[in-house]
């Protein structure tokens, strides 16, 4: 089997990507994998470090407004395409598959052109330009949220959950491994951080909470985002419970461990809260398209899986009763996110690549 696969930009469409080559790569031994993505964007660091074969095309996303710039990303645009052309000519894919992001577009696009199997896969509850605009010649989209088929009108949709989740789940794990890794001591794990490159206002607000948070009975692992790791370095007072990181790259093995999150509303952290079952507070970003971490967080919040905070509201005060709030009631809204999880997530997407090549 050869498969093609492209998402991009951050890690909401990376992760899934590479759970499901993983996926994949244990039913199909001999499976070909041919990655694209642009040098620019954290595919670039991730996958590669993932052993995939990586390609790297210029593209850049539409603007919403009118703009001279969207002239140039036709531009790109077509190039690309033209590039992709005998790039599939040459590897052949059996499908191609776009988990989201700008650089997905032309890679499907081509493959649609081509004739070649296409499956879209959507994480947030509101997708994008780019899986809007494609799915209308895609065989398959798959779904991570329950709902989001409106936005499909005439598609051949399933819904599947988030691959990242199943990752996550079949994870294995030695707590006291991670624990020395991170220099962290028996008191339950409290996990920040921002989503892949990190939020300036978690980040302020984390500063600000630390005096407070030296109080609890946990442990808070902070991540920072590596272009905010220097400047939150300087400015964050120190703590013996509070550890301040750039990056996690492990994130599956440091999930496993931790008691509560605190993080945007990305749709790959939705699936990996989910999973695992854990309780979590979300500040969904106010600047994604139509809102749609706010979206992503409803699930939960109304389960009680999980507190919502707005950037708008959160300072170190905010930041701490929440947490506080989500300590008194832990094992309850550990209970209710594991009930909307997709254990399987991975596995059904697989399943959908092997149904539109048989």
């Amino acid at each position: 089997m050869k498969v093609m696969i492209s998402g991009g930009g951050t890690g909401g469409h990376i992760y899934p990507a590479l759970a499901l080559i993983e996926t994949l790569q244990k039913r199909h031994p001999n499976l070909q994998v041919q990655y694209v993505g642009t040098e620019n964007g954290l595919e670039a660091d991730l996958v590669p470090r993932a052993g995939v074969p990586f390609k790297s095309i210029q593209i850049a996303g539409l603007k919403r407004s009118l703009s001279l710039e969207n002239l140039k990303t036709a531009y790109w645009f077509l190039k690309a395409v033209r590039s992709l052309k005998k790039d599939m000519a040459a590897f052949k894919p059996d499908v191609v598959i776009g988990t989201g992001g700008f650089v997905s577009g032309p890679v499907v696009y081509t493959a649609q052109q081509l004739g070649i199997p296409t499956i879209l896969h959507e994480q947030n509850s509101i997708p994008g330009l780019t899986n809007k605009f494609l799915s209308k010649k895609a065989d398959r989209v798959a779904l991570s949220f329950k709902g989001s088929d409106v936005h499909f009108p005439g598609a051949n949709v399933r819904l599947i959950g988030n691959p990242r989740g199943s990752e996550v789940l079949q994870t294995k794990v030695d707590d006291a491994a991670v624990r020395e890794q991170y220099n962290l001591d028996e008191r339950p794990i409290v996990l920040i951080y921002g989503g892949s490159r990190g939020a300036e206002a978690i980040n302020r607000a984390v500063t600000e909470a630390i005096p407070a948070l030296s109080d609890l009975p946990i442990n808070v692992l902070y991540v920072t985002g590596k272009v905010h790791y220097e400047s939150v370095s300087k400015e964050a007072p120190t703590s013996e419970n509070v550890h301040v990181h750039p990056y996690v790259y492990d994130m599956p093995a440091l999930l496993a461990c931790t008691s509560i999150v605190v993080s945007r509303a990305g749709a790959s952290t939705i699936s990996e809260l989910t999973a695992l079952g854990l309780p979590s507070i979300l500040i969904p970003s106010p600047y994604v398209t139509a809102d749609h971490q706010t979206k992503n967080a409803s699930a939960l919040v109304e389960n009680g899986a999980a507190l919502l905070v707005k950037e708008e509201s959160l300072t170190g005060e905010t930041l701490v009763e929440a947490i506080r709030q989500v300590l008194g009631k832990q094992e309850e809204m550990a209970n209710a996110s594991r009930a909307l999880g997709f254990p399987d997530a991975s596995d059904a997407l697989a399943d959908l690549v092997e149904e539109v090549i048989r």
